[in-house]
C-alpha cells in the first residue's frame, strides 16, 4: 500500500472521529421533568426543555441537570426562643418547586442550602412572637406563616415554596414535666367534677322517684278508698232494696236484730258494751211472736220503763217473761 493511501485512510479516520465526537457533544437528551442551561461564549444562552436538543461544541458550555419535580427538605433540631423564653427544639419539613432554572442557577449559589437558613430564620421570627402555649397549639398558623414569608423570600429565586409542615416541637424536659403535673391536675378536677355532677344527678333522680311513687301510692289509695266506698254503697243499696223487696214483717227484723248483739260484743276490747233502747221493742216483738206466758203483761212494765229511763236499760225485765231465745244475755239479768 503506497504512502498516499495509508495517508487518506488516516485522513478518513480523523474525519470520522471528529464528525462522532461533534455530534456527540452538539446532541442533548434531557429527561422529563429536568432542565439545563446553556452559556454561549461565557453568557447564559437557553434553557434546554425535555427531549432532544442541539448545541455548538466548544462554544456552547451545557451546565449541570436542575430538577424541576418538588423536592422535599427536611430541617432537624433547630432551636428557637419562644415569646416567654423557653427554648424548643422544632423539626421542619418544608416542600419547594423550581419554577425558573435561569434564575435558580444564576440568582443564588446553592438555594436547598438558602431555603434551610431562610426557614430557620423566619421560624425563629414566627416563633419569636408567641407564647410556648401558643406554639403547641398553633402549628396551622405557623405554617400559614413561614409558607407565606418563605415563598416571597424565595420567588426571586425561581423558586415556589408549595407547603411547610412544623414536624415536632420539642420543648425542655422540665416543662414536659410541669405540663404532665398540670394535665393530670386538670384531668383530677374534671373528674371530681363529673363524680359530683352524677351524685347530684343520681339525688335529682331518685327524689323524682320517689316524689312520683309517693304520688302514685296516693293515687293508688285513693282510688281504692273510693272503690271500696261506692262497693260499700252498692252493697248497702243492694241489701236495702232486697229486705223492701222481700217485704219482712217486724218479727224477722227483730230477731235479725238479736242476732247482731254477739257481733257487737266479739272484739277482744269490748269489755263494757251499752243496750240501746230500741232493744225493748224488738224484745216485745219477739215475745209476741213465740206466744210466751206474761208477754202481754210484760209489756205495759216494760213502756213504763222505757219511759222513766230514757236509756236502754229499763228493758231488762222483759228477759225474764221471754222463752229461750237464741243470743247473748246481759250479765245484769235478775
Amino acid at each position: 500500500m503506497d504512502p498516499g493511501t495509508i495517508a487518506a485512510i488516516v485522513l478518513g479516520v480523523v474525519v470520522v472521529g471528529l464528525v462522532v465526537l461533534f455530534l456527540s457533544r452538539s446532541i442533548w437528551l434531557v429527561p422529563p421533568s429536568r432542565a439545563r442551561n446553556v452559556e454561549r461564549l461565557g453568557q447564559y444562552h437557553k434553557t434546554m426543555e425535555p427531549g432532544l436538543n442541539f448545541v455548538i461544541p466548544m462554544i456552547d458550555r451545557v451546565k449541570d441537570l436542575i430538577d424541576l419535580r418538588e423536592q422535599v427538605v427536611s430541617f432537624t433540631g433547630q432551636r428557637v426562643i419562644t415569646e416567654d423564653n423557653v427554648v424548643v427544639a422544632i423539626d421542619t419539613v418544608l416542600f419547594f418547586q423550581v419554577t425558573d432554572p435561569r434564575a435558580a442557577d444564576y440568582e443564588i449559589v446553592n438555594y436547598i442550602g438558602a431555603i434551610e437558613q431562610l426557614a430557620a430564620t423566619m421560624l425563629r421570627s414566627v416563633i419569636g412572637s408567641m407564647d410556648l402555649e401558643q406554639t403547641l397549639t398553633s402549628r396551622d398558623k405557623i405554617n400559614t406563616l413561614l409558607r407565606g414569608v418563605l415563598d416571597d423570600a424565595s420567588g426571586k429565586w425561581g423558586i415556589r415554596v408549595t407547603r411547610v409542615e412544623i414536624r415536632s416541637i420539642d420543648p425542655p424536659q422540665t416543662i414536659k414535666d410541669a405540663m404532665e403535673k398540670q394535665l393530670k391536675a386538670e384531668r383530677e378536677k374534671r373528674a371530681a367534677i363529673l363524680h359530683a355532677e352524677g351524685l347530684q344527678q343520681s339525688q335529682i333522680l331518685t327524689a323524682e322517684g320517689d316524689k312520683r311513687g309517693a304520688i302514685l301510692r296516693a293515687e293508688g289509695e285513693k282510688q281504692a278508698a273510693i272503690l271500696r266506698a261506692q262497693g260499700q254503697a252498692e252493697a248497702i243499696s243492694t241489701v236495702f232494696a232486697s229486705i223492701h223487696a222481700g217485704n219482712p214483717d217486724p218479727k224477722l227484723l227483730a230477731y235479725q236484730y238479736l242476732q247482731t248483739l254477739p257481733q257487737l260484743a266479739a272484739g277482744q276490747g269490748n269489755t263494757v258494751w251499752m243496750i240501746p233502747s230500741e232493744l225493748t221493742g224488738a224484745l216485745r216483738m219477739l215475745g209476741s211472736a213465740f206466744g210466751g206466758p206474761g208477754a202481754e203483761a210484760a209489756g205495759p212494765a216494760a213502756r213504763t220503763a222505757d219511759g222513766a229511763s230514757g236509756t236502754g236499760t229499763g228493758s231488762l225485765p222483759v228477759l225474764g217473761a221471754l222463752p229461750d231465745v237464741p243470743g247473748p244475755r246481759s250479765g245484769t239479768e235478775g
